[in-house]
């Protein structure tokens, strides 16, 4: 069959501004691939809407949230239990890491320098709520609502604590310019700025 008469054969019936059609079949891949989807998007309805035989996307997303939750909160209370156990860390990478993190969340209350704004003055020897390691920690953890603090437990992780708590370690006698006065009376315990360097 010569290319002119296959063309006839293959145009179609109707024409459009004398424009005319080809009957051209779609590859077979394309077609298969077109089936497949149908054939797939119809199992997925029966398996996960109608027989509800898989979890939807939302009802997925909450079980791995609250198995996140549960794994958070263990290991929270894990590192509250080790508190009186724990040391300033003094390595360059975790300080680095806390004075990131400082400067992100605490700094906005605290000044940069630790000097104190809305939140207390970090650099000197009087503090609110106790003036060891351990106490910032907790202090951290726990926030202090009632002075307007937020508890940051869930939004930092035990490390992050750790190491923004060995950074505002660090800060205790560096006697920023223009710091806040003091809120408070040097604790018993407090030996004088030299206690914490």
């Amino acid at each position: 069959m010569s290319d002119d008469v296959k063309r006839e054969v293959e145009l179609l019936e109707h024409d459009a501004d004398g424009i005319q059609e080809l009957d051209n079949l779609l590859p077979r891949w394309w077609v298969w691939l077109f089936w497949g989807c149908n054939i797939f998007a119809a199992a997925y309805m029966l398996y996960y809407h109608t027989f509800r035989f898989g979890d939807l996307q939302e009802t997925a997303y909450a079980k791995e949230a609250r198995a996140g939750e549960q794994l958070k909160s263990v290991a929270l209370a894990a590192f509250e239990s080790n508190l009186n156990a724990l040391q300033p860390a003094t390595d360059e990478l975790t300080i680095s890491s806390g004075s990131q993190i400082y400067t992100t969340y605490c700094a906005p209350c605290h000044r940069a320098d630790g000097g104190g704004l809305v939140g207390p003055n970090l650099t000197d020897d009087y503090w609110i709520h106790g003036a060891s390691y351990q106490d910032s920690l907790r202090t951290i953890i726990n926030g202090v609502p009632a002075k307007g603090m937020i508890t940051w437990r869930g939004v930092l992780k035990p490390n992050e604590v750790q190491a923004v708590a060995s950074f505002i370690y660090k800060l205790r006698g560096s006697n920023p310019p223009d710091a806040k006065p003091a809120e408070n009376t040097v604790p018993a315990a407090s030996a004088g700025p030299s206690q914490f360097e």
